[in-house]
């Protein structure tokens, strides 16, 4: 067991010093195109509701969806970049278009009364809990 090494450790020992940023430099571009988006999502439980809270920095409200699909709350975001800065002569750029999506599981979230507010790049979310009913049947055996 203490002969392992972890993967990431190796990897790098494999590396040769000279060739590791000029390999960086082009890998780079290509990192930004396989990784998906994602935002940072908080959720509280707030007694008699749930308050959700996404970070959403140069977000603008239209490139946000929220849905609520039977206790599965779902943020969506589809971020593009205005024609204004497509104009630009950039060497290098790590922001683009983008979309992300985040969700959780409210198992007693009642569909009526939620609200959500974006303010300040932050999303907040407000979902009411609902008193839940018994989904589940005991059957006697004879």
């Amino acid at each position: 067991m203490a002969s392992m090494v972890p993967y990431d450790r190796f990897s790098r020992s494999l590396r040769t010093w000279p060739f590791d940023a000029f390999d960086g430099f082009f890998d780079a571009p290509l990192a930004t195109l396989s990784k998906d988006a994602s935002f940072k999502m908080d959720v509280e439980d707030a007694g008699e509701k749930y308050v959700v809270s996404a970070e959403l920095p140069g977000v603008k409200r239209e490139e946000i969806d929220v849905e609520l699909n039977e206790g599965r709350l779902s943020v969506s975001v589809e971020h593009k970049e205005t024609e204004e800065q497509k104009g630009k002569n950039y060497l290098y750029k790590e922001t683009g278009e983008w979309t992300a999506t985040r969700g959780v599981y409210l198992k007693d979230a009642a569909t009526a009364g939620l609200t959500a507010k974006f303010d300040g790049g932050v999303l907040t979310i407000n979902v009411p809990k609902q008193d839940q009913k018994a989904n589940v049947t005991k059957i006697s055996i004879d």
